[in-house]
This record gives structure tokens, C-alpha cells and sequence, in this order.
């Protein structure tokens, strides 16, 4: 597990009121450790382990030829927006077997960001679901990998079956600004529907 140095800031300014808890999630490989690491003000706290042998006989491992290690518990971010108020990111692992766990991290969640990869949509029904299970709101970023199919907005709202009110927005996980509009795109929905992060 990585934990912010001592040498950096790590503490919050005393005026702020309020921290909201939002998910970040999404299949197994879609880029929720870079998409929080990304955003956070303090060094993430990460728990990936190298991907075993073990590991590749239960997770589907097609389309991520590239990735070395896997989120076994969490990973952890803060963006502190102005004085008051504070987000708390939580960033889920992806694989099945693994669901159970990032269930109870909904407790206390006002929302969730759901990172969808163009390449392979059809793993987001899964997440989908469990958060509609769980009443929980969330917005859809489709995360760019640089070669995936151009996807229109329009199309993948089709595909995924979103609701008219969900938000849907691209993003890429590894550039600041695009993943920061991701999030402003959850917290105006979050807003939007009877001001939870007022009465958070």
C-alpha cells in the first residue's frame, strides 16, 4: 500500500464543513487507479498487487495485455474543493469476484462516477446494475484509451440503456482537466437531484 509522505500536506484548511464520499467504479482494467490518482490532492493511498497466475484463472484478462497489477481493497483520493467542502474519492476494485466488497464501500456514498472503456461496454452492465440495486446515482465517463472504436455519445447512451437524466461524458483518466470535468459532470447531477451535497 502506498500512504502519502510525511512532507506533504496532508491535513484539511479548518473551515471545512462538509466531505462528501463519492464511488469511483467500473470493470476490472478501465483506469479507476489512474482516474483517482489523477485527481487527488494528497499522494492516493493505493492497494494493487502484481497479477498472478492465480489471479488470470478467475479474472478475464482480455484487453489489458499491458497491466501488471490489480486493486485488491480500495484506492483512496481527497479534492478539496474551496473552503468547505471536501471529496472523498474511493476508487473500487473491478473484478466480480470482488463485488461484495465494493457494496458496503456504497454505505455513506452520495454518488458514483462510472468509468466505461469503448472497447468493451458490455462489462459495464455489471457495475450498472449493482448501483441501481443500491439506489445509488451516478454519471458515466467513457475513459479514452487512445485505440478504442469512435463510440458517438449518442450511440453509447443506446448501448449502456442510460437514462435521459444520466449524465454520459468522455474523459481520460491520465489528464487532469478532462478527468476534473468528469466529476463536476457527477456533482451537478448529484445537485441536481434535491441537493444532497447541501444536506450531505
Amino acid at each position: 500500500m502506498d500512504f502519502a509522505p510525511a512532507s506533504e500536506p496532508v491535513h484539511l484548511p479548518d473551515g471545512v464543513r462538509t466531505a462528501v464520499k463519492l464511488l469511483v467504479v467500473g470493470h476490472f482494467a478501465v483506469g479507476k487507479t489512474t482516474f483517482v490518482g489523477t485527481l487527488s490532492e494528497i499522494r492516493p493511498l493505493r492497494t494493487e498487487e502484481i497479477l498472478s497466475e492465480a489471479g488470470a484463472l478467475v479474472d478475464d484478462l482480455a484487453g489489458t495485455r499491458d497491466k501488471s497489477t490489480t486493486t485488491v481493497a480500495l484506492d483512496f483520493g481527497r479534492l478539496t474543493l474551496d473552503d468547505s467542502l471536501v471529496l472523498y474519492l474511493f476508487g473500487t476494485p473491478g473484478q466480480q469476484r470482488f463485488t461484495e466488497l465494493w457494496q458496503d464501500m456504497t454505505r455513506g456514498a452520495l454518488g458514483a462516477l462510472v468509468l466505461a472503456d469503448p472497447r468493451r461496454l458490455d462489462r459495464s452492465f455489471d457495475v450498472m446494475g449493482v448501483l441501481e440495486e443500491t439506489g445509488l446515482p451516478y454519471a458515466v465517463a467513457l475513459n479514452d484509451f487512445g485505440d478504442g472504436p469512435a463510440h458517438g455519445l449518442d450511440e453509447v447512451r443506446e448501448a449502456l440503456d442510460l437514462l435521459p437524466s444520466t449524465p454520459l461524458v468522455r474523459c481520460d483518466a491520465r489528464d487532469r482537466v478532462s478527468s476534473t470535468e468528469a466529476l463536476i459532470a457527477l456533482v451537478a447531477h448529484l445537485l441536481t437531484r434535491t441537493g444532497e451535497l447541501e444536506h450531505a
